[in-house]
C-alpha cells in the first residue's frame, strides 16, 4: 500500500508538473529570442533621426557605433547609393536581395544567417528613397538566460515532485503502521493473547476496523468465560452422582471388585477435578514435554490393559520433546485415542504407542491389533461414530495436532488394526484454516 500511494503520487505529480513545464520552457525561449530581436530594433531605430538630419558617412559611423550592435560590429547601414557604414562591410550578413526586399515592403523584418538572425530596418529618406539598417543577431544572444530558467523551472519541478512523494510515504507510513498494529494485534489475539487490544488510529476505515476488533475480542472473551463457566458448573455438577456412586463402592465391602470400582471412581474424580482447573485457567499457548506425558498417560492405561490382557508397549520415549502445546492437552489427546483403542477392539488385543522426534516435527503414533478404520473421512468429522460413542476422541487428537501446526493421519497398522498418527510442530505455526466450501465437501461424502 505504500509503495502503490508514493508510485501514484510520483505519476500524477510527475505529470501535472510536465504539463507546466513544457509550456512555460517553450514560452521562456520565445520570450528570450523576443527580448533579443526588440533590443535590435531598438538599437536600429535610434539612428532613424541620425538618418534624417546628415547623410555624412563620418556622422553616421560615429553614430552606428554608439549603439551597443555597432560597437560590437553587429550593424551596418545600406546607403540609397550602394555604400555602407561603416564602409569596411565587416558586420554585412543579409543577403543583397533580402536587403531589396526589405527596401521595397517598408517595414522591418528577420531573416536568417550563417550564426544568427539577421533584423533588416528600412528608414525612408527623400525623393523615395531609403536605407537599410541591418543589425546582426547572434544565436547565443537569441537563447541568452534560457538554460539557466530551464535548469531553475526543472529543479523547482523536481522538488514539488520530491516533496509530494515525501508526503505520499508519510501517510502511506501511517496507514502502514496502523494496519500493521492491527495485525499484529489480531494474530497475538489468534495465539491465545485475549487481553490484546489497540488504539484506533490512522484512516477513518482503519479506525472503524479498530474498534470492530476491540468489540470482537470482548465478545469473544465473553463467549469464552460463559464456556468455561458453564462446563465448571456441569463438572461440579457430576460430583452429586460421583459421592453417591462411591457411597455404593464403599458398601461393597472387600474383595478385588470392590478395590477395581473404588479405585475406578478415584480416577473419574481426578479427571472431573482437572476438568475444572482446565476450563478456570486463563487461556494461552503453553509447552510440554511429550516423553513425560506418553510414559504418564501410558502407565495410567496400562492397568486396564492388563485387566483386559491387552499387551501395552511404549517405545521411543526416552529422551524429552518439546511440544508447544500445554501438557493437560495432549494428555486429553492421547487418552482420547488410548480410550478409543479399549472401546472399538476386543479385549486382549494388544496396542503400541510410539513417540517419534523429528526435525521440527514430532510424531505420536497409537497403533493396534482392532479391525481398523473402515472410512477415515467419516471417523475424522465431529460427532460421528459408527460404535455408538460420540465420536469426539479423534476430534479432540486432530485440533490438539493442528493448534500447533501440524495434522492427524489415519492409516493401517502393522498389527492389522489402524494406526492414529499425530504428527506436532515443535516451532508454533498459526493452525490451518479450512475454507467452508471444503468442509461441506467433505461433510457431503
Amino acid at each position: 500500500m505504500r509503495r502503490t500511494l508514493v508510485l501514484v503520487s510520483l505519476a500524477v505529480t510527475s505529470m501535472v508538473a510536465l504539463a507546466f513545464l513544457i509550456p512555460l520552457a517553450l514560452t521562456v525561449r520565445e520570450l528570450s529570442r523576443d527580448r533579443a530581436l526588440t533590443a535590435a530594433e531598438r538599437q536600429a531605430s535610434a539612428l532613424g533621426p541620425v538618418l534624417a538630419v546628415t547623410r555624412d558617412p563620418a556622422a553616421l559611423e560615429r553614430a552606428v557605433a554608439s549603439t551597443r550592435a555597432g560597437a560590437a560590429g553587429r550593424m551596418t547601414l545600406h546607403l540609397p547609393d550602394g555604400g555602407t557604414v561603416p564602409a569596411h562591410r565587416g558586420g554585412v550578413n543579409a543577403d543583397p536581395r533580402e536587403l531589396d526586399r526589405a527596401g521595397r515592403r517598408g517595414r522591418a523584418y528577420t531573416v536568417r544567417v550563417p550564426g544568427g538572425y539577421a533584423l533588416l530596418q528600412p528608414v525612408a529618406l527623400d525623393a523615395g528613397r531609403s536605407t537599410v539598417i541591418e543589425v546582426f543577431v547572434p544565436s547565443e544572444d537569441m537563447s541568452r538566460g534560457v538554460p539557466e530558467a530551464w535548469a531553475v523551472m526543472t529543479a523547482v519541478a523536481a522538488a514539488l515532485v520530491a516533496g509530494s512523494v515525501a508526503v505520499a510515504d508519510r501517510l502511506g507510513n501511517r496507514m502502514i503502521r496502523s494496519t500493521r498494529r492491527l495485525a499484529v494485534a489480531a494474530a497475538a489475539f489468534g495465539d491465545g493473547e485475549l487481553s490484546v487490544r489497540i488504539e484506533p488510529d490512522g484512516p477513518p476505515e482503519l479506525i472503524e476496523a479498530g474498534r470492530a476488533f476491540n468489540a470482537m475480542a470482548d465478545h469473544v472473551v465473553q463467549l469464552l468465560s460463559a464456556e468455561r463457566e458453564m462446563a465448571a458448573d456441569l463438572s461440579h455438577r457430576l460430583r452429586t452422582p460421583l459421592a453417591a456412586l462411591r457411597l455404593n463402592a464403599e458398601a461393597l465391602g472387600p474383595g478385588p471388585v470392590a478395590d477395581e470400582t473404588r479405585e475406578a471412581v478415584d480416577r473419574i474424580e481426578r479427571e472431573v477435578d482437572q476438568i475444572i482447573r482446565t476450563v478456570r485457567r486463563p487461556t494461552g499457548r503453553g509447552s510440554c514435554d511429550a516423553a513425560k506425558v506418553l510414559r504418564e498417560r501410558v502407565e495410567f492405561w496400562s492397568v486396564l490393559a492388563e485387566d483386559e490382557g491387552r499387551a501395552c508397549e511404549l517405545i521411543g520415549a526416552a529422551q524429552p520433546a518439546p511440544l508447544p502445546l500445554p501438557g493437560t492437552e495432549l494428555a486429553a489427546a492421547v487418552d482420547a485415542l488410548l480410550g478409543n483403542v479399549f472401546r472399538h477392539t476386543a479385549e486382549g488385543t494388544g496396542f503400541a504407542v510410539t513417540l517419534h522426534i523429528g526435525k521440527g516435527l514430532t510424531g505420536i503414533l497409537v497403533a493396534d491389533g482392532g479391525p481398523g478404520i473402515a472410512d477415515p473421512d467419516a471417523a475424522l468429522r465431529r460427532g460421528s461414530s459408527g460404535g455408538g460413542s460420540t465420536g469426539l476422541g479423534l476430534d479432540i487428537a486432530r485440533r490438539a495436532a493442528e493448534s500447533t501446526g501440524g495434522h492427524l493421519r489415519i492409516h493401517r497398522s502393522v498389527f492389522g488394526g489402524a494406526q492414529i498418527q499425530m504428527w506436532f510442530r515443535t516451532k508454533y505455526l498459526p493452525p490451518p484454516r479450512r475454507s467452508r466450501r471444503l468442509v461441506r465437501r467433505r461433510h457431503a461424502r
